[in-house]
């Protein structure tokens, strides 16, 4: 078995070369659900790696409470040094768990937040007019979803273009785009090899939701005119921190 043993570890190298033929050859909504995928798949083969990892290499330390049968001596043979890769995998295990709490942590707090700053706005609907002079639009997931957009976006696009800027927004919202980003983050999280997915996914995301506002308006040029000219004027919001 030797060092083939750590190969779960170091197969999320084929990441990038996958997002790349994905972002290539396939329609952004095939494309999106096969990264997520492909990342939440690779994570989970490296968190069980880092597990048995953990049993083999110290079961039968001292003062573990870990029965010995668990790692017997022919399969801490077959794993080099196993009593430091149990002993690095704990403290690898540590980190995921810290930093998967964190990521959890930070997107629901936002999402509380901004939900409980727009129960305060007039009207319903799931779109939440902001007045602000910076422009941004973007969708907030949540039950119900919302479309926040700013009083200088609307004013900086014609009605047309923000018909296709809204359709845009609600696709993100229709596609339950932000579970399979979160789930790459979480990926990445787990091991960072992961993490040009979250880049391709994000691309592949908003392709995937210009797609469906063009199919919306029956109008590719106007929602690409739109969509760019949203994307050049915006700037991120500075309360959205």
């Amino acid at each position: 078995m030797g060092v083939f043993v750590y190969l779960p570890l170091v197969l999320p190298l084929t990441a990038l070369p996958i997002a790349r033929l994905a972002e290539q050859h396939l329609h952004p909504r095939r494309a999106a659900r096969l990264l997520t995928t492909v990342a939440v798949i690779l994570a989970s083969c490296s968190l069980v790696c880092l597990g048995l990892l953990v049993v083999v290499g110290t079961a039968q330390l001292p003062g573990n409470p870990l029965p010995d049968g668990w790692s017997d001596d022919e399969v801490r043979e077959a794993v080099p040094h196993d009593a430091f890769a149990g002993k690095a995998s704990i403290l690898a295990l540590v980190a995921v768990t810290m930093a998967c709490g964190f990521t959890l942590h930070r997107h629901y707090r936002f999402r509380s937040r901004a939900h409980r700053a727009l129960a305060g706005l007039p009207g319903g609907g799931d779109l939440a007019v902001l007045p602000d002079d910076v422009p941004y639009a973007y969708a907030l997931p949540g039950s119900p979803g919302r479309i926040m957009v700013s009083t200088a976006m609307l004013a900086a696009l014609d009605p047309a273009e923000r018909r296709a800027l809204l359709a845009h927004e609600r696709a993100h919202l229709a596609g339950h785009h932000h579970r399979l980003l979160l789930a790459t983050r979480l990926a990445g999280c787990v091991n960072p090899l992961l993490r040009p997915l979250q880049a391709a996914l994000v691309y592949s995301t908003e392709r995937w939701a210009d797609e469906e506002a063009a199919r919306a308006t029956g109008d590719r040029r106007l929602t690409a005119r739109a969509v760019g000219k949203a994307a050049l004027i915006s700037r991120p919001d500075p309360r959205a921190a």
